[in-house]
Protein backbone atom coordinates (compact mmCIF):
# COMPACT_ATOMS: atom_id res chain seq x y z
CA UNK A 1 0.00 0.00 0.00
CA UNK A 2 1.18 3.19 -0.90
CA UNK A 3 1.07 6.01 1.76
CA UNK A 4 -0.46 9.54 0.61
CA UNK A 5 2.44 11.49 2.39
CA UNK A 6 4.99 10.05 -0.18
CA UNK A 7 3.70 10.78 -3.41
CA UNK A 8 1.55 7.44 -3.78
CA UNK A 9 2.08 5.12 -6.71
CA UNK A 10 4.23 8.16 -8.86
CA UNK A 11 3.26 9.42 -12.45
CA UNK A 12 3.14 6.00 -14.63
CA UNK A 13 3.41 7.21 -18.43
CA UNK A 14 -0.72 5.55 -18.57
CA UNK A 15 -2.20 8.37 -16.43
CA UNK A 16 0.34 11.42 -16.58
CA UNK A 17 -0.97 13.99 -18.82
CA UNK A 18 -0.84 17.88 -19.80
CA UNK A 19 -3.69 19.09 -18.02
CA UNK A 20 -5.91 17.06 -20.54
CA UNK A 21 -6.51 13.93 -22.31
CA UNK A 22 -7.63 13.94 -25.99
CA UNK A 23 -10.91 16.25 -26.31
CA UNK A 24 -14.36 14.16 -26.94
CA UNK A 25 -16.15 15.16 -30.11
CA UNK A 26 -18.74 12.79 -29.23
CA UNK A 27 -19.00 13.90 -25.51
CA UNK A 28 -19.24 17.91 -26.55
CA UNK A 29 -22.09 17.65 -28.52
CA UNK A 30 -24.19 15.72 -26.01
CA UNK A 31 -23.11 18.04 -23.44
CA UNK A 32 -24.70 21.13 -25.70
CA UNK A 33 -27.74 19.55 -25.93
CA UNK A 34 -27.75 18.38 -22.22
CA UNK A 35 -27.11 22.38 -21.42
CA UNK A 36 -30.16 23.17 -23.25
CA UNK A 37 -32.13 20.70 -21.29
CA UNK A 38 -30.89 21.60 -18.14
CA UNK A 39 -30.67 25.50 -18.49
CA UNK A 40 -34.70 25.15 -19.84
CA UNK A 41 -34.94 23.30 -16.22
CA UNK A 42 -33.25 25.98 -14.04
CA UNK A 43 -35.30 28.67 -16.41
CA UNK A 44 -38.68 27.08 -15.11
CA UNK A 45 -37.88 27.65 -11.34
CA UNK A 46 -38.59 30.60 -9.29
CA UNK A 47 -38.49 31.97 -6.06
CA UNK A 48 -35.73 30.67 -4.02
CA UNK A 49 -35.29 27.48 -5.97
CA UNK A 50 -35.08 29.98 -9.05
CA UNK A 51 -32.15 31.78 -7.10
CA UNK A 52 -29.96 28.50 -6.62
CA UNK A 53 -30.67 27.57 -10.04
CA UNK A 54 -29.60 30.55 -11.73
CA UNK A 55 -26.19 31.03 -9.26
CA UNK A 56 -25.64 27.30 -9.59
CA UNK A 57 -25.81 27.68 -13.31
CA UNK A 58 -23.62 30.12 -13.51
CA UNK A 59 -20.02 27.87 -14.37
CA UNK A 60 -17.17 27.82 -16.19
CA UNK A 61 -14.07 25.34 -16.85
CA UNK A 62 -11.74 28.06 -16.61
CA UNK A 63 -12.90 29.51 -13.00
CA UNK A 64 -10.33 27.08 -11.37
CA UNK A 65 -7.45 29.12 -10.19
CA UNK A 66 -4.14 27.22 -10.16
CA UNK A 67 -2.70 29.96 -7.84
CA UNK A 68 -5.59 29.78 -5.29
CA UNK A 69 -5.02 26.04 -5.15
CA UNK A 70 -1.50 26.25 -4.48
CA UNK A 71 -2.01 28.40 -1.62
CA UNK A 72 -4.70 25.61 -0.05
CA UNK A 73 -2.09 23.05 0.38
CA UNK A 74 -0.97 24.68 4.22
CA UNK A 75 -4.66 23.80 5.25
CA UNK A 76 -5.00 20.73 3.29
CA UNK A 77 -1.57 18.86 3.88
CA UNK A 78 -1.55 18.99 7.26
CA UNK A 79 -5.36 18.44 7.39
CA UNK A 80 -4.79 14.95 5.62
CA UNK A 81 -1.07 14.50 7.02
CA UNK A 82 -1.62 15.16 10.68
CA UNK A 83 -5.64 15.38 11.27
CA UNK A 84 -6.96 12.45 9.29
CA UNK A 85 -3.90 10.64 8.43
CA UNK A 86 -4.67 9.69 5.20
CA UNK A 87 -3.60 7.18 2.99
CA UNK A 88 -4.43 6.78 -0.77
CA UNK A 89 -3.57 4.27 -2.95
CA UNK A 90 -4.47 3.28 -7.00
CA UNK A 91 -3.14 5.83 -9.25
CA UNK A 92 -1.04 3.65 -11.27
CA UNK A 93 -4.71 1.94 -12.04
CA UNK A 94 -6.33 5.16 -13.43
CA UNK A 95 -6.97 4.92 -17.29
CA UNK A 96 -5.49 8.18 -19.71
CA UNK A 97 -7.74 10.53 -19.25
CA UNK A 98 -10.62 11.71 -19.30
CA UNK A 99 -12.58 9.13 -16.94
CA UNK A 100 -15.28 9.91 -14.84
CA UNK A 101 -14.46 8.87 -11.36
CA UNK A 102 -17.24 7.72 -9.33
CA UNK A 103 -17.44 7.34 -5.30
CA UNK A 104 -19.23 7.68 -1.97
CA UNK A 105 -18.95 10.54 0.30
CA UNK A 106 -19.52 11.45 3.99
CA UNK A 107 -20.63 14.99 5.85
CA UNK A 108 -21.96 18.51 4.54
CA UNK A 109 -20.92 21.31 3.33
CA UNK A 110 -17.65 20.35 3.50
CA UNK A 111 -17.45 16.12 2.36
CA UNK A 112 -14.15 15.68 3.90
CA UNK A 113 -13.29 12.31 2.38
CA UNK A 114 -14.34 14.13 -0.89
CA UNK A 115 -12.50 17.16 -0.83
CA UNK A 116 -9.41 15.31 -0.03
CA UNK A 117 -9.42 13.08 -3.03
CA UNK A 118 -9.37 15.75 -4.80
CA UNK A 119 -7.01 17.53 -3.03
CA UNK A 120 -4.61 14.51 -3.51
CA UNK A 121 -5.10 14.13 -7.47
CA UNK A 122 -3.95 17.90 -7.12
CA UNK A 123 -1.27 16.87 -5.17
CA UNK A 124 -0.20 13.80 -7.27
CA UNK A 125 -0.50 15.45 -10.81
CA UNK A 126 -0.50 18.91 -9.97
CA UNK A 127 -1.53 20.99 -13.20
CA UNK A 128 -0.13 18.03 -15.59
CA UNK A 129 -3.95 15.88 -15.26
CA UNK A 130 -6.88 18.45 -13.95
CA UNK A 131 -9.66 16.73 -12.09
CA UNK A 132 -12.85 18.92 -11.43
CA UNK A 133 -14.78 17.58 -8.71
CA UNK A 134 -18.64 18.11 -8.73
CA UNK A 135 -21.38 19.62 -5.95
CA UNK A 136 -24.78 19.83 -5.63
CA UNK A 137 -26.75 22.97 -6.95
CA UNK A 138 -27.45 24.29 -3.20
CA UNK A 139 -23.67 24.61 -2.06
CA UNK A 140 -22.68 26.50 -5.91
CA UNK A 141 -25.05 28.91 -5.06
CA UNK A 142 -24.57 29.14 -1.29
CA UNK A 143 -22.21 33.08 -0.89
CA UNK A 144 -18.66 32.57 -0.39
CA UNK A 145 -19.13 28.62 -0.27
CA UNK A 146 -19.78 28.52 -4.18
CA UNK A 147 -16.94 30.90 -5.07
CA UNK A 148 -14.30 28.75 -2.88
CA UNK A 149 -16.17 25.86 -4.70
CA UNK A 150 -15.34 27.29 -8.45
CA UNK A 151 -12.09 28.14 -7.69
CA UNK A 152 -11.09 24.89 -6.71
CA UNK A 153 -12.18 23.44 -10.04
CA UNK A 154 -15.84 22.53 -8.65
CA UNK A 155 -18.69 22.04 -11.02
CA UNK A 156 -22.26 21.84 -10.36
CA UNK A 157 -23.08 17.87 -10.35
CA UNK A 158 -25.47 18.45 -13.97
CA UNK A 159 -24.75 16.91 -17.04
CA UNK A 160 -24.32 19.93 -18.96
CA UNK A 161 -21.15 20.62 -16.49
CA UNK A 162 -20.19 17.25 -16.49
CA UNK A 163 -19.98 16.39 -19.89
CA UNK A 164 -18.52 19.88 -20.70
CA UNK A 165 -15.26 18.97 -18.60
CA UNK A 166 -15.34 15.32 -20.25
CA UNK A 167 -16.20 16.51 -24.01
CA UNK A 168 -12.66 18.74 -22.95
CA UNK A 169 -10.61 16.07 -21.82
CA UNK A 170 -10.75 16.36 -18.32
CA UNK A 171 -11.33 14.23 -15.65
CA UNK A 172 -14.43 14.38 -13.63
CA UNK A 173 -15.39 13.24 -10.05
CA UNK A 174 -18.77 12.66 -9.35
CA UNK A 175 -21.27 11.22 -5.92
CA UNK A 176 -24.33 9.97 -7.64
CA UNK A 177 -25.57 9.00 -3.70
CA UNK A 178 -25.29 13.14 -3.07
CA UNK A 179 -27.20 13.83 0.30
CA UNK A 180 -28.57 10.21 0.14
CA UNK A 181 -25.02 8.73 0.38
CA UNK A 182 -23.44 11.72 2.50
CA UNK A 183 -25.69 12.23 5.20
CA UNK A 184 -26.66 8.36 5.64
CA UNK A 185 -26.18 7.04 9.21
CA UNK A 186 -23.12 6.19 11.11
CA UNK A 187 -24.47 2.34 11.77
CA UNK A 188 -24.31 2.49 7.69
CA UNK A 189 -20.71 4.45 7.23
CA UNK A 190 -19.22 1.21 5.74
CA UNK A 191 -22.33 0.67 2.68
CA UNK A 192 -21.77 1.54 -0.72
CA UNK A 193 -24.54 4.36 -1.18
CA UNK A 194 -25.19 5.27 -4.88
CA UNK A 195 -29.33 6.06 -4.00
CA UNK A 196 -29.91 4.17 -7.14
CA UNK A 197 -28.86 7.36 -9.37
CA UNK A 198 -27.98 5.57 -12.71
CA UNK A 199 -27.03 8.98 -14.46
CA UNK A 200 -23.41 8.36 -14.34
CA UNK A 201 -23.38 5.04 -16.19
CA UNK A 202 -25.42 7.36 -19.32
CA UNK A 203 -23.05 10.52 -18.88
CA UNK A 204 -20.05 8.07 -19.55
CA UNK A 205 -21.25 5.99 -22.27
CA UNK A 206 -22.52 9.14 -23.80
CA UNK A 207 -19.40 10.76 -23.54
CA UNK A 208 -17.38 7.39 -24.13
CA UNK A 209 -15.00 7.57 -20.98
CA UNK A 210 -14.64 4.53 -18.34
CA UNK A 211 -15.43 4.90 -15.16
CA UNK A 212 -13.60 4.64 -12.21
CA UNK A 213 -14.75 4.07 -8.52
CA UNK A 214 -13.27 5.19 -5.84
CA UNK A 215 -13.60 3.98 -2.29
CA UNK A 216 -13.02 5.21 1.48
CA UNK A 217 -13.44 4.24 4.99
CA UNK A 218 -13.51 6.80 7.62
CA UNK A 219 -15.11 10.14 6.49
CA UNK A 220 -18.29 9.41 8.16
CA UNK A 221 -16.27 9.38 11.57
CA UNK A 222 -15.84 13.03 10.87
CA UNK A 223 -19.47 13.93 11.85
CA UNK A 224 -21.23 10.94 12.69
CA UNK A 225 -25.11 11.29 11.12
CA UNK A 226 -27.43 10.34 14.06
CA UNK A 227 -30.47 10.70 12.31
CA UNK A 228 -31.30 11.36 8.32
CA UNK A 229 -34.63 14.24 9.58
CA UNK A 230 -36.76 13.20 6.60
CA UNK A 231 -40.09 14.77 8.51
CA UNK A 232 -38.27 17.85 9.61
CA UNK A 233 -37.36 18.36 5.90
CA UNK A 234 -40.73 17.38 4.83
CA UNK A 235 -41.67 20.36 7.19
CA UNK A 236 -39.86 23.10 6.05
CA UNK A 237 -40.24 22.32 2.47
CA UNK A 238 -36.66 21.76 2.06
CA UNK A 239 -37.40 20.09 -1.20
CA UNK A 240 -38.95 22.39 -2.68
CA UNK A 241 -37.04 25.41 -2.68
CA UNK A 242 -33.60 23.84 -2.35
CA UNK A 243 -33.85 20.00 -3.39
CA UNK A 244 -32.88 18.91 -0.21
CA UNK A 245 -34.82 15.57 1.40
CA UNK A 246 -33.28 15.39 4.60
CA UNK A 247 -32.13 18.04 7.57
CA UNK A 248 -29.92 15.33 9.19
CA UNK A 249 -28.86 15.70 12.84
CA UNK A 250 -25.46 14.95 14.05
CA UNK A 251 -22.79 14.64 16.29
CA UNK A 252 -20.33 17.24 15.52
CA UNK A 253 -17.40 19.62 17.13
CA UNK A 254 -17.88 21.88 19.10
CA UNK A 255 -21.58 22.08 19.18
CA UNK A 256 -22.25 18.33 20.25
CA UNK A 257 -25.58 17.48 18.89
CA UNK A 258 -26.90 19.56 16.38
CA UNK A 259 -27.77 19.75 12.85
CA UNK A 260 -25.68 18.99 9.92
CA UNK A 261 -25.86 22.28 8.75
CA UNK A 262 -24.28 23.94 11.16
CA UNK A 263 -19.99 24.91 10.19
CA UNK A 264 -18.12 22.16 12.01
CA UNK A 265 -15.00 21.22 12.66
CA UNK A 266 -14.16 17.46 11.70
CA UNK A 267 -13.50 14.82 14.48
CA UNK A 268 -10.07 13.27 13.80
CA UNK A 269 -10.49 10.31 12.22
CA UNK A 270 -8.41 8.15 9.72
CA UNK A 271 -9.37 8.59 5.90
CA UNK A 272 -8.33 5.68 3.43
CA UNK A 273 -9.43 5.45 0.28
CA UNK A 274 -8.17 3.54 -2.37
CA UNK A 275 -8.88 3.89 -6.69
CA UNK A 276 -10.33 0.86 -7.82
CA UNK A 277 -10.16 -0.82 -11.53
CA UNK A 278 -11.44 1.11 -14.57
CA UNK A 279 -14.97 -0.19 -15.61
CA UNK A 280 -15.19 0.03 -19.44
CA UNK A 281 -18.99 1.15 -21.33
CA UNK A 282 -19.99 0.73 -24.50
CA UNK A 283 -19.50 3.67 -26.63
CA UNK A 284 -22.77 2.71 -28.81
CA UNK A 285 -24.78 5.68 -28.11
CA UNK A 286 -27.71 3.27 -28.06
CA UNK A 287 -26.57 2.04 -24.90
CA UNK A 288 -27.58 4.77 -23.19
CA UNK A 289 -31.65 3.70 -23.17
CA UNK A 290 -30.64 0.09 -22.72
CA UNK A 291 -32.25 -0.22 -19.20
CA UNK A 292 -30.56 -3.31 -18.73
CA UNK A 293 -27.08 -2.57 -20.01
CA UNK A 294 -27.39 0.31 -17.42
CA UNK A 295 -28.45 -1.48 -14.68
CA UNK A 296 -25.66 -3.95 -15.11
CA UNK A 297 -23.18 -1.47 -15.77
CA UNK A 298 -24.43 0.12 -12.24
CA UNK A 299 -24.35 -2.87 -9.94
CA UNK A 300 -20.58 -3.50 -11.33
CA UNK A 301 -19.95 -0.15 -10.07
CA UNK A 302 -21.58 -0.44 -6.75
CA UNK A 303 -20.05 -3.70 -6.26
CA UNK A 304 -16.85 -2.65 -7.12
CA UNK A 305 -17.26 0.34 -4.28
CA UNK A 306 -17.90 -2.01 -1.63
CA UNK A 307 -15.46 -4.81 -2.05
CA UNK A 308 -13.16 -1.69 -1.89
CA UNK A 309 -14.27 -0.36 1.20
CA UNK A 310 -14.53 -3.79 3.02
CA UNK A 311 -11.36 -4.18 2.02
CA UNK A 312 -10.24 -1.05 3.43
CA UNK A 313 -12.12 -1.26 6.80
CA UNK A 314 -10.32 -4.33 7.51
CA UNK A 315 -7.45 -2.34 8.02
CA UNK A 316 -9.32 -0.23 11.21
CA UNK A 317 -7.08 -1.00 14.27
CA UNK A 318 -9.51 0.65 16.15
CA UNK A 319 -13.51 1.08 16.36
CA UNK A 320 -14.12 4.74 15.45
CA UNK A 321 -11.40 7.32 14.41
CA UNK A 322 -8.81 3.95 13.29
Amino acid sequence: MADSRNGSGGKSGATKAKGKGKAKPKAKAHADRMKEKVDERRGAADGLAGTIADRAGDWSLDARDPSWMDKQKYLFNPLMDLWFRMEIEGFERLPPPPALIVGIHSGAPFVWDAWTVGFQWWRHFGDDRILHGTAHDVLMAAPGVGDYFRKMGVLPAAPDSILAALAEGRDVALWPGGEVDSLRPWGERDRAVLAGRKGFVRMAIAAGVPIVPVATVGGPDSMPVLVRGRRIASALQLDKVARLKMFPIVLSAPWGIAPAALPEIPLPTKIRTAFQDPIAVDNDPSRVDDADYVERKYDEVVASLQHGMDTLARRRKFPVFG
